[in-house]
């Protein structure tokens, strides 16, 4: 399945992509129930819910997948409107209001050419834990503009990376386990303002209020099973191969691979759960892929001069089969 959420009438409603219909997950269970004499519970509205209420609702969602495209993909079944052309919606991040949000350092790839870029060795605790921080999960866009202001726009670079929504709670979970906590996948951009970024770690802390202004994710959340016949199992868990590009004003900037993650999602969930608890809604970044932002691609001298992003850029980080992110960068002063 693919899972949205997106705005109708100034709500925010969880949907399915089928297709190119939305189907308004909520509205299509009530017909559903009502036209097969169904006694089921209502579907929750709102994703963070729907994770909660677990197997049970993912299953109930795939039935109504299957009713609605069984019953010729109707729009309004007994006068309810129960779907919506794609073109006719916005889609928001399709976890809007993640219960936290974790960011990794997976890609082999891009730490060594940072490193190298820097001037210094690869580190070799990197082999030895699959590091990660704490971003803002309060500042989450979706496609479309992410306003940004003065201090951003000073080196302001974008970060091409994938993304996983924790699907049910668990705590000291094992790699071995921790690809049946995964509920879905999903296309992230981690915006960076580098000055701030830089100014501010010369104190050994963060990345603060260089990342924390905004990070987008979306357009929506793919479930496992879609992506069966492109997963590769491994003792450390699983990997995906799908393609990853961003482009900037049209011209591809950035190529790369899912399966390329030296550190699995896996390996990070036992890590981030050791001694804490995850819940459904939490969020992962895998970190950045190689080639994936402007501060490696400017420190190799592939853009001399440096290229960053401005007012009015528009930035696409796509993920086959997970999509593509559109955003267009917005200064608001």
């Amino acid at each position: 399945m693919k899972l949205v959420t997106f705005t109708q009438q100034d709500r925010a409603l969880l949907g399915l992509l089928v297709e190119n219909m939305v189907v308004d997950l909520q509205a299509a269970h009530t017909m559903q129930r009502y036209t097969q004499k169904d006694f089921s519970d209502l579907l929750p509205n709102e994703m963070n819910a729907f994770l909660r209420a677990g197997d049970e609702a993912f299953t109930t969602a795939r039935k109504v997948e299957a009713w609605f495209v069984e019953t010729g993909m109707p729009t309004v079944v007994e006068g309810e409107t129960i779907a919506f052309p794609l073109a006719d919606v916005t889609l928001i991040a399709p976890v809007p209001r993640p219960t936290s949000m974790r960011d990794g350092y997976a890609f082999r790839q891009h730490v060594e050419a940072a490193r190298r870029n820097r001037g210094v060795e690869m580190i070799p605790e990197f082999d030895e834990i699959p590091i990660f921080y704490f971003t803002n999960h309060n500042a989450v866009t979706g496609p479309g503009e992410v306003e940004v202001m003065d201090l951003h726009l000073d080196k302001l670079d974008f970060e091409l990376e994938c993304a996983i929504v924790i699907g049910k709670e668990g705590r000291n979970i094992k790699a071995a386990d921790a690809d049946a906590y995964v509920a879905g996948y999903m296309v992230m951009n981690d915006w960076s303002a580098r000055a701030l970024q830089m100014h501010e770690m010369k104190l050994n802390l963060g990345p603060a209020k260089g990342k924390d202004f905004a990070t987008s994710i979306g357009p929506w959340m793919v479930t496992k099973e879609e992506l069966e016949d492109v997963r590769i199992p491994g003792e450390a868990g699983d990997r995906y191969d799908l393609v990853m590009t961003c482009t900037v004003n049209g011209e591809e900037v950035s190529r790369g691979n899912v399966k390329d993650m030296s550190w699995t999602f896996a390996q990070i969930i036992e890590r981030a759960s050791y001694g804490v608890t995850l819940h459904p809604g939490d969020v992962i970044g895998s970190g950045t892929v190689g080639t994936g932002c402007f501060l490696e691609l400017n420190g190799s001298k592939v853009y001399d001069p440096a290229w960053w992003l401005k007012d009015g850029d528009v930035v696409v980080c796509e993920i086959e089969r997970l999509g593509r992110l559109e955003n267009s960068v917005k200064h608001v002063g």
